[in-house]
Parts: C-alpha cells; sequence; structure tokens
C-alpha cells in the first residue's frame, strides 16, 4: 500500500488533486499548505474548510498548515503583503511575471520531499509527492515546468538516503484547468460529495475582498479569469462568490466581463 503528500495550496487544481488522490492513493493522504504571507490567504482558510467537509465524509485525511510569513518582508513579489498591486488580464499576459514569488515551489518542493521521504521510511511504504501543476502555468512559471522538477528531483535523490522510496504524482501536468476541473467533477460523482460544496471550498483569485467581514473573488486578476473560463466551458456556474470595488456582483457579471477578456485576447 502506498502513500501520498499533497501539496494543497486551497485553489482550485489542488483542491481536485486532494480529490484525485483520496481515490488513487485509498485514504493514505496528508496534505500540507503553505502561509508565506501571500495576499490571497483565505486560500488558507478555504483549504482547512475542504479537510473538514472531507474529513466529516468520511475521508481521513491528515493536514498541516506550514507557517513560512516571516520570509513575507524579504520576497519581492505582487502576491505578498506589501508587494507591487496584482495585475489583472489574460493569464498569458507579460505582466503577469508580477505574481511570480522567488523560488516559491522549490521552498514548497523541499519540504514537501521531507515529508514525504519521512512517511516513507516510518512506515517502509512508497510514498509519492501530488503536485496540481499543469500545462497553463508553463508560460509565466518556471518553476511549475518539468525541467524545473527534474532538476529539483535529483537534487534531492543526491541529497538523501532512501529517496528511490518517493515517487511524484502528477496528473495534470499535460492538462489546464478546464482538465483539471471536469476531472473534479467525475471525482465529485466517484467520492459521493457535492461538487459545490467542494469548490465553494476554494480560491483561485489573487486578489479576494471583504465585504462586511465576507470574503468573495474577484474576477479580473488573472487566476480569477482562468478559473471563470474553465467553469464556462464547463458549463457550471461557479459557486464562489464575485465582487469588486463597488460590492458583490452576479455570476453575469464575472461572467461577461471573463468573456469580453478571453474575446479580446484571441
Amino acid at each position: 500500500m502506498s502513500n501520498v503528500v499533497v501539496s494543497l495550496s486551497g485553489g482550485m487544481d489542488s483542491s481536485t488533486l486532494l480529490l484525485r488522490a483520496i481515490k488513487e492513493y485509498n485514504g493514505n493522504v496528508t496534505a500540507l499548505s503553505f502561509d508565506y504571507g501571500q495576499k490571497h490567504r483565505v486560500e488558507l482558510e478555504r483549504a482547512q474548510s475542504l479537510i473538514d467537509y472531507l474529513n466529516a465524509s468520511g475521508y481521513n485525511i491528515k493536514y498541516r498548515q506550514i507557517q513560512l510569513n516571516g520570509l513575507v518582508d524579504l520576497l519581492n513579489s505582487a502576491l505578498v503583503e506589501g508587494g507591487d498591486e496584482v495585475p489583472e488580464g489574460h493569464y498569458e499576459e507579460d505582466n503577469m511575471k508580477a505574481t511570480v514569488v522567488p523560488n516559491r515551489n522549490k521552498i514548497f518542493a523541499s519540504i514537501t520531499q521531507a515529508v514525504a521521504l519521512s512517511v516513507a521510511t516510518s512506515t517502509g511504504e512508497k510514498t509519492d509527492i501530488a503536485l496540481g501543476i499543469h500545462a497553463g502555468d508553463h508560460a509565466i512559471y518556471p518553476d511549475c515546468r518539468q525541467e524545473f522538477r527534474d532538476a529539483d528531483d535529483t537534487a534531492f535523490r543526491m541529497g538523501n538516503w532512501d529517496a528511490d522510496m518517493v515517487g511524484y504524482f502528477t496528473p495534470y501536468l499535460e492538462g489546464d484547468k478546464f482538465d483539471i476541473l471536469e476531472d473534479g467533477q467525475v471525482l465529485c460523482d466517484y467520492l459521493n460529495i457535492d461538487f459545490d460544496e467542494v469548490y465553494s471550498r476554494t480560491n483561485t483569485s489573487y486578489k479576494p475582498m471583504t465585504h462586511h467581514g465576507v470574503w468573495f473573488s474577484d474576477y479580473k486578476s488573472a487566476s480569477s479569469v482562468e478559473r471563470i473560463e474553465a467553469f464556462l466551458k464547463l458549463g457550471r456556474r461557479d459557486p464562489v462568490a464575485y465582487a469588486d470595488e463597488t460590492g458583490p456582483v452576479t455570476w453575469e457579471v464575472a461572467k461577461s466581463h471573463v468573456e469580453k477578456v478571453l474575446a479580446e485576447h484571441e
């Protein structure tokens, strides 16, 4: 029997990956999230909420949130507190490079590798690392590309005894956000859980905001555009609530904005 350690951001991709891991690894799942001072740290609240929902549904997931927020004032990125404004527009535009956090995935990978190797050596069982990286990330995020993953894995194996007990599970590497969401729909049926309950407990927005103490996703930042595009292609309404500077907006408003952005990008 093998185990898996899932890198869970609280976003749509890694949350779907968590569902896939539950199915493929018969519930032998550990999930890790990272607090690095991100502006969109509501994703950590959503991740905890999803874990609570899944565990209440009968899936025994071990979960930890790793605190790295002491780095926040040392990191130069639009995604962290104190950084520049998060850009808006299409996710393939060059200005989205401002959302790169220096060496973020390398930092996350090192911790995840340490946990996976510890699980493997303590149980005597093969343990995989599950990553929700996909083709849509490749243009802007070099640490999501296979070349980086290969080099990182080489360093991990050179630096650790028994590293051959650790493998990787990257089911969405060649897909995009729509492929991931479509798989999520299938997985919710398989696991007998509610699609809207799952995806309302995710955050993809890089510019979430609060109105009267309630969190809303924005619909203009690139991450939100990509998410909404996936829901449009799937033909389903996104269960998260959207807003802008004026207050909450309807799904129709968010959908219309994204349709315009996509048309202009073509």
